[in-house]
């Protein structure tokens, strides 16, 4: 391929780029920086910033696991099954990714809030609904919605690889007298580690920056850093630079975590 070919190939990705995240993002900085460091200052100075990152771990942390956790058991079940059938299931799974978390946030309202459906029907069995309806307003209720959208990012990330996987080698370890739960944990898992990393950190980066969902669901007032950042823009809406301060620390975070996916990924790649 001539360079020429290259550069009309890549300029349009470039300039999409360019136009769509380079500049607003140069727009940030600038905004970040007119008063120097001093909005990164008051950032940090908020008595509600080192809780509301506290919050954020653990919201990643609860909702990253539990959905890689099922999401590998959903895409192993999957890898399994012929291929007409698991392109339709597939089909099905990657759906939620399609609605938006304001969508998602009010069909967890109808399901599981203090008038949904499931709530009502544990209550007949004798659970109290209060009690119920008031657990999806929560951090735990929040990871659990979460999950909803993040388990199909992680299907959709590790099936081409588990259907890809040859199968023949637990065959054979099994033949050596390995158990199924020995071959798949010291010939699969070693060889699958790197896109299941690559699918916790995307899930993770996803999850540590989104709050449309967390928005819908209990507003402002769980301790979470886009929360806070929504709540310097929308409420008091006099200090933006410390608003764009604290996008520009939020960005940093979710940028670490994707990077930190792929240097785990190139490095398991380069000792297989």
């Amino acid at each position: 391929m001539s360079r020429r070919t290259f550069t009309l190939l890549v300029a349009p990705a470039v300039l999409l780029l360019a136009l769509f995240f380079g500049l607003p993002l140069l727009a940030v900085v600038v905004d970040a920086l007119s008063d120097g460091l001093g909005a990164f200052a008051r950032v940090i100075a908020m008595p509600t910033f080192w809780p509301s990152l506290l919050g954020s771990t653990v919201l990643t942390l609860a909702a990253s696991t539990l959905s890689l956790v099922v999401g590998v058991a959903v895409a192993l079940h999957l890898a399994r099954m012929e291929e007409r059938r698991r392109t339709l299931l597939a089909f099905v799974i990657a759906l939620p990714l399609t609605f938006s978390g304001l969508i998602v946030a009010y069909g967890f309202i109808l399901t599981y809030g203090r008038a949904g459906l499931v709530t009502q029907l544990l209550a007949l069995l004798g659970a109290d609904s209060a009690v119920l309806g008031k657990a999806l307003f929560t951090p735990v209720g929040l990871a659990f919605a979460s999950s909803y959208y993040l388990i199909p990012r992680v299907v959709m990330g590790v099936l081409p690889v588990f259907v890809n996987f040859d199968r023949a080698q637990l065959e054979v370890a099994q033949s050596l007298g390995a158990t199924p739960a020995q071959a798949f944990r010291q010939i699969m898992l070693p060889q699958l580690a790197a896109p299941i990393a690559s699918s916790l950190c995307l899930i993770a980066a996803v999850v540590f920056g989104a709050y449309g969902t967390a928005l819908a669901l209990v507003g402002t007032r769980l301790e979470i850093l886009p929360l806070q950042l929504y709540s310097l823009i929308s409420e008091t809406g006099s200090d933006f630079p410390a608003a764009a301060a604290l996008a520009l620390l939020i960005t940093a975070a979710c940028s670490s975590i994707m990077t930190a996916g792929a240097w785990f990924g190139s490095r398991h790649e380069k000792h297989l």
